[in-house]
């Protein structure tokens, strides 16, 4: 499944995701990351930086669901692939590690990286847009801006 446009745009925006894992007892993990992006036509790429559960849940059981949101606008997207851990060995290692690293400023060092295809993807959106459908998004960032004190 294609990134859209749209979904592109939602991570070049988000500065945090969630990356959900399962190990091998069937025991989940969710692990925020600072440093993805999207590769290619269906691919999202995250640093592995401090993320030896995550790394070791990958190699055992390859399905993931990655989340983000704009936290002010309160909409962003759930997508669920097909994961695979990426080292310096890997042929796409050297572009993959550009991107990211440009992201990083070369601060946080990482060995590997997280490559996900995409299967599915679901939107997220903050239950205020469904129970009121009157909201509009410039009153959402507002409201949100209040409440964060921004």
């Amino acid at each position: 499944m294609n990134l859209t446009k749209e979904i592109k745009a939602a991570i070049d925006k988000s500065v945090l995701c969630w990356l959900a894992t399962v190990s091998k007892d069937n025991i989940p993990n969710v692990s925020p990351k600072e440093i993805f992006n999207h590769y290619g036509k269906d691919k999202i790429i995250v640093a592995n930086i401090a993320s030896p559960q995550t790394v070791k849940n990958i190699k055992q059981n390859a399905n993931v669901c990655i989340s983000f949101i704009d936290i002010l606008l309160q909409k962003g997207f759930q997508i669920k692939g097909e994961a695979e851990i990426i080292d310096k060995t890997h042929l796409e290692f050297l572009e993959m590690e550009k991107i990211l690293t440009k992201m990083t400023n070369g601060k946080f060092p990482f060995a590997t990286i997280t490559k996900i295809k995409v299967l599915q993807v679901k939107k997220i959106i903050a239950p205020k847009y469904i129970l009121y459908p009157e909201t509009t998004e410039e009153e959402q960032i507002k409201s949100a801006k209040k409440l964060y004190g921004i």
